[in-house]
């Protein structure tokens, strides 16, 4: 893609939210009157699609330059993002392992949760995401006060999921992690997450710090664009969970 104006960045990031925000109403009231599991995965793999290429900036990957001097900032630049993907892509054997536990324990029912809490924990993620995504792009140009606003918010974010998630979410089941195939499901699948969710407040908090220190510029601020990517991959991974642990089918009663 094309170098565009911050303005033009902000605007863009802007519409991507709000597309992610009405495929979530969408799949929301899908599971509510259709039900159909065919159209949630749709659905979801829409959202992922819109995430991956627009946050995730994954097309970066395809824009290497294999000529550029092995000891410039560009090709190791290059190398990282590169060596992130691969992170993600061995990380995602994990995920996708507890989705096929999930797939084959439960079938066509979920385990009986609190919509309303999944749908604001959801909604959470979702908005942090957008604040990343506008932190990276003020890094990429120039604007350090909005880089700070922004990623102080998608951190206190971050923590209002895992509070969502583990303090009221696990609180409030009526069931635990040893109660039958819903309880082993549940817990491995929320708990792996919110795993992933704490280390990237840490890297948050460690980027933010970093950037009021004065350690990035436009020019360099690879720790950015790995913490927003890293982000937009735990993301990315709710967006299939969310349907599968609370949407998909009925609820075991």
């Amino acid at each position: 893609m094309a170098h565009i104006t911050k303005s033009a960045a902000f605007r863009l990031g802007l519409l991507v939210f709000g597309a992610l925000a009405a495929l979530t109403v969408v799949e929301f009231v899908l599971a509510l009157y259709l039900n159909i599991w065919q159209l949630l995965l749709l659905v979801a793999i829409l959202k992922a699609g819109l995430v991956l290429y627009y946050y995730m900036h994954i097309y970066r990957l395809f824009q290497a330059d294999t000529t550029l001097d092995h000891n410039s900032y560009a090709y190791k630049l290059a190398t990282n993002r590169l060596g992130l993907w691969l992170f993600f892509i061995s990380d995602s054997f994990v995920f996708g392992g507890l989705m096929i536990a999930r797939i084959n324990l439960l079938g066509l029912t979920h385990p009986h949760l609190e919509q309303t809490v999944g749908l604001i924990v959801t909604a959470v993620l979702l908005i942090s995401s957008f604040f990343m995504n506008r932190a990276e792009t003020a890094m990429a140009h120039g604007d350090r006060k909005q880089f700070a606003i922004s990623t102080a918010i998608t951190l206190a974010l971050g923590i209002l999921f895992l509070i969502g998630v583990v303090g009221v979410e696990w609180q409030i089941a009526p069931f635990g992690p040893g109660d039958g195939a819903q309880g082993a499901v549940f817990y491995s699948m929320t708990g792996f997450h919110a795993f992933h969710v704490l280390t990237g407040v840490i890297f948050l908090a460690i980027v933010l710090r970093n950037g009021l220190r004065g350690r990035y510029s436009p020019e360099k601020h690879w720790g950015v664009e790995a913490c927003a990517i890293y982000w937009h991959f735990v993301d990315v991974v709710w967006i299939f969970y969310y349907p599968a642990l609370y949407l998909v089918g009925t609820a075991i009663a």
